[in-house]
Formats: structure tokens, sequence, C-alpha cells
């Protein structure tokens, strides 16, 4: 990453490790906190990274048309390197999508086109938005050809693209040259890119780190059975198809571990409450299922999770108390587990911060926990 550049795009990468949590055996867990790039999020790798490979292979030149559909990370991402490079970038949504993320992508220039213009529909629309984005680029690439000039409008698709891997190869550098080895990858897994793409670069270069991937219950990636999820920008919706990526790397899981919003959205919530640190719904997914496993991995080793993006874009979601219990997401008892066991796992140089006795101030209404301790 370059200090001094006129390039959004020149900064990212470089993002900081943090130790949330390690064993009395030497055990550590690591956060990669990818919501330091550009835009709050890993998913920037990617996108420059399909952009470059289109370039390479002629599919965009310059003044062409980027399509994708996106739950709103992806297009943040094109949105900038359309910004920089001159294109016009069109994203496919539905209401499912975190607004800031919305708003933030209309602000780079996107044109934003919904799936669904029913306000009031906030289901999540994985299969129509592919199914329309690659519609609309069909249809504009026809329209060229029958007007005699050569197609300029590339739909990324980021669920096949072989280059959204390829853009993670750099994480693995980096984490190699900050760790010097990484024994265990679990992340969530949504296209599988950030997940897999690290793991290829790493066994590349002779490391075979244990794989667990993270999806919401009702996600069908890892096996059914379907169901409706709040957790976003991760997992498989029923009736959508998890993509190349997925299909091709599946086999190297140690184990496919679902996690539901509950447990996802507490342990987002209480790491911000806890240590001031704000991630996304689904990295709290990856959290909780790291903590979960502390004692069950190998004495020594490196655990890194990927923290796709920041807890900053679910303000008005995850950290809306008022919209997490409209939707029976709170529950006092799983956010105070969570909280035990970062307390039970706190590295050494963060314990004596936290006098003897001191306990999380759960972040749940009172009348929930009394309920919680009737039970």
């Amino acid at each position: 990453m370059q200090v001094v550049t006129g390039r959004v795009t020149d900064l990212i990468g470089q993002t900081p490790l943090f130790e949330l949590a390690a064993t009395d055996t030497g055990t550590r867990l690591f956060l990669k906190l990818e919501n330091m790039n550009p835009t709050g999020t890993a998913k920037i790798r990617m996108a420059r990274a399909m952009v470059d490979d289109a370039e390479r292979r002629g599919r965009l030149t310059p003044g062409g048309h980027i399509i994708e559909s996106t739950s709103g990370n992806t297009g943040l991402g094109l949105a900038v390197v359309a910004a920089e490079r001159g294109y016009r970038f069109t994203a496919v949504v539905d209401h499912h999508a975190c607004k800031d993320k919305l708003r933030a992508m209309k602000a780079m220039g996107a044109q934003l086109v919904y799936v669904d213009e029913d306000d009031d529909s906030d289901s999540l629309a994985t299969s129509a938005r592919e199914e329309l984005a690659e519609r609309m680029a069909l249809a504009e690439c026809e329209a060229a050809i029958a007007a005699g000039r050569t197609p300029n409008t590339y739909f990324t698709e980021q669920h096949n693209n072989d280059a959204n891997a390829l853009g993670y190869y750099a994480l693995a550098d980096e984490l190699l040259a900050a760790l010097g080895r990484v024994d265990v990858l679990i992340s969530a897994v949504g296209t599988g890119g950030s997940l897999f793409g690290a793991a290829r670069r790493l066994r590349e270069l002779g490391h075979r780190p244990v794989l667990y991937g993270v999806e919401p219950v009702g996600s069908i990636a890892f096996g059914g059975p379907a169901g409706p999820y709040w957790q976003s920008g991760t997992g498989t919706p029923e009736g959508a198809d998890p993509g190349k990526i997925v299909a091709e790397d599946l086999g190297l899981l140690e184990q496919g571990l679902k996690v539901s919003d509950v447990e996802a959205f507490a342990a987002a919530r209480v790491v911000a409450a806890k240590l001031g640190l704000m991630i996304g719904g689904s990295a709290g997914g990856s959290v909780f299922a790291a903590l979960e496993r502390m004692d069950e991995f190998p004495p020594g080793s490196n655990v890194i999770t990927v923290v796709c993006d920041g807890g900053e874009k679910y303000l008005d979601t995850v950290f809306d108390d008022d919209w997490m219990n409209d939707r029976d997401l709170v529950d006092a008892e799983t956010e105070s587990h969570v909280a035990k066991l970062l307390d039970h796992f706190a590295p050494g140089h963060r314990r004596p911060r936290r006098p003897a006795g001191t306990t999380h101030a759960i972040l749940v209404p009172a009348e929930q926990l009394e309920g919680a301790a009737a039970r």
C-alpha cells in the first residue's frame, strides 16, 4: 500500500491483524481487519481483480459498462474502480441490502437497479438479481452487435469469476509476511473468494491450513435445510447457486459450520461493546464459530478469520436495538456467552486492563434479562 497516492485503489491491502483471543496452549485467534480497506470491505480486492482481468482479456475497453448483482460490498468496490477508470457501473440490488451501502454506491456514481421496486420488501433476492444482471448485460451486447459495434458491457458475475479468488492471493501473502505461517482459516463463505482464494495461494506456497467455512443457518452451500436469514453478503439462499469457486473448493473444508443470525449478531455487538471494535454481522458469525472452538484447535495454532467488513455499515440493523428486537434477534444468554468466551480467551496483554469481577454490560433491554434469569 502506498502512503501517498492519487488513486484510491492503491490503498487496498496491507490491512492490520488484531489478536482477539488466545489459549494457554499458545493458540492465537487473529482477525484480518479487511474493513480497513477503502470502502471498508475485503471485496474491493476482488472487484479490482475482476476488472483487471476483463481489461486483459479485452472484455472492457475505455468507456465500457460494468454490471453486477450485489448485496453491497462488491458493488462498493466496483464503484471505486469504475470511477477511477472511467467506466459506467450498474449495480443490480434488492432492498435486503444495507441502506448505507446503497447510498455509498450511488454517491460514487453507480446506477442502482432494484430487482423489486417494492420499498417494503426486504427479502434477499440473490437469484433474481443475478438473472436480471445477466439479462441486462446480454441485451446491451446484442444491441451493440446489431448496431455494428464491438460490445463493451461486462457482467462481472462474481460467483463464477475466476479472478474473484485471485484477488485474495495478496491477502495470503500479507498473512505469511506478518505471521510466518497460517494453521487455520475460519471465515464466512459467500462467493468463497476470500477463504478459498487465500487458501489456494497458501497451498501454492507450501502451506496447508485447515479450513473451516462459516455460513448462516438457512444458507444451502453446505447443505440444507434452506431458510431466511439476515446476515448480509454471505451464504447462499434457497434458489441461488453457490457458484464456481465454492463448487470447486468445497471439498477442501475440514468442516462447514452454520451460525444463526442471533449468534452472529451477538458476537458482533459484544465485540463492539467490550473492545470498541466494530465488525459486520457475517464476521460476527466467524468470530462466534472460532471462539466456540478455541480449545479444539491444535496447540500453538495461528488461527485467522477474515473480517470482510466493519460494523459501521450496520448501525441501522445489527446495532439498532429496535430493528433487532422487531426480528427477535436479541438474546441475553447468547450475548453473555460470547462475553464470557472473550474474557476466558483474552490475550495476556489485555487481561490486566479488566478488573477482577468486571462483567459485560448486556446490550438487551432489562425485561429480557429478567426473563432469561427466570429461565
